[in-house]
């Protein structure tokens, strides 16, 4: 690489938008791959290119003019991102480890075979064989699409046999259904950590999210009540996942606590996560800097936290459309608050910013992070 590298970003929402930000002190140049030219990150980055992330020669035209490729998200099609490996790109993460995230019928077949804590599960191929493991391991199961689900799309609660065949309805050619266990969890939570091409790699305080709907809508850093030898577990589980894989960035591993106390995994994400959006303004290095400084294979940042609690909430779209008239009131009423916003349409239920709070008195900080997420979703007036 030159001294100032050129990062290719492959999509162009918040984390793409986040990522450019923490890009500005690194002295990093972004190159932008957006879906179109008033996306969240195309709004802000200079050198944004419009086109279609599953087009093959689009990819390939936009990494020519980048030292390394990374994403907003984990959709580029498998095969385009080989052919860039194979022209000699560097692609971080790459598409051996990116798979993983991509297809989760293959990211529970390979952490099974590490040894890692998963629900159990069964991938099906009709309704007549998730009947049968609903019947065998007991109702009700979930149900997940092994590809392009996200926020609660392409996942089901199925109650007993008679729902077995909806996730079958209109399922598209290459998907399969991945049938697991229901875990009756007490709480859900993240790992995050972050690993650079030589290895070096550090993990942050494990949070607690709450999930509506399949949606985060908020994380709470550390995880309240969480005993030292679990968060512990959590992160060697996720600095594992991550070495054995092969992540090169950040590797979020979402994690259901069940009642009995142990930890199974739910979810993979290679890139900057949704639950480390606290990191911004609650650890000593975001993770989006981490991210940059791992795809470039520098020396990663301090993930320390800077107080003692940190809650992020999202704002997600609600009676309010315009978020920045409603700034006035967030900052007259708390002017510690720190407040995200990603120049989306306001449309119900999409992620359009976030709020964080931090402090030395957890049940304070939550409330100072919801209070203000509920203004700017128009859900309080005071």
């Amino acid at each position: 690489m030159n001294s100032a590298p050129r990062v290719g970003i492959i999509g162009g929402g918040q984390l793409a938008r986040m990522m450019y930000e923490a890009a500005i002190p690194l002295g990093i140049h972004v190159r932008l791959l957006a879906e179109g030219p008033d996306v969240s990150a195309a709004q802000v980055v200079a050198d944004t290119t419009v086109g279609d992330y599953t087009d093959p020669r689009t990819v390939a035209a936009f990494a020519a003019g980048c030292d390394v490729v990374t994403f907003d998200h984990e959709h580029v099609p498998p095969g385009i991102l080989r052919e860039l490996e194979d022209s000699g790109v560097i692609v971080r993460p790459g598409s051996a480890a990116l798979a993983h995230a991509q297809d989760k019928a293959l990211m529970r077949e390979r952490l099974s075979g590490l040894g890692v804590d998963c629900p159990e599960f069964e991938i099906v191929p009709d309704a007549a064989a998730l009947a049968a493991f609903g019947e065998r391991i007991g109702w009700p199961v979930i149900a997940k699409t092994s590809r392009g689900g996200y926020d609660g799309k392409g996942v089901w609660r199925l109650d007993g046999p008679r729902d077995a065949a909806t996730p079958f309805t209109g399922l598209r050619e290459g998907i399969r259904i991945v049938a697991e266990e229901y875990v009756d969890f007490a709480r859900e939570l993240s790992a995050l950590v972050v690993r650079s091409p030589s290895g070096q790699a550090v993990a942050y305080p494990v949070s607690e999210s709450v999930q509506r709907d399949g949606v985060c809508v908020e994380t709470t850093t550390p995880a309240p009540g969480l005993a030292e030898d679990v968060a512990l577990h959590a992160q060697e589980l996720a600095l594992r996942v991550a070495a054995e894989l092969g992540v090169v960035g950040v590797l979020a591993v979402e994690l259901m606590e069940r009642r009995s106390g142990e930890l199974v995994v739910n979810e993979l994400a290679m890139r900057p996560h949704n639950t480390g959006h606290w990191t911004i303004d609650g650890a000593r290095t975001s993770q989006f800097e981490n991210h940059l400084r791992a795809v470039c294979d520098l020396p990663l940042g301090s993930p320390r936290t800077r107080d003692a609690w940190t809650t992020m909430v999202n704002v997600l779209g609600g009676s309010r459309s315009d978020l920045v008239a409603g700034l006035m009131h967030c900052f007259a009423h708390d002017n510690q608050l720190r407040v995200h916003v990603y120049g989306k349409p306001v449309t119900p239920g999409r992620k359009v910013g976030h709020v964080t709070a931090s402090g030395a008195a957890l049940e304070t900080v939550q409330a100072r992070a919801r209070h203000a997420a509920g203004h700017l979703m128009g859900e309080t007036d005071g």
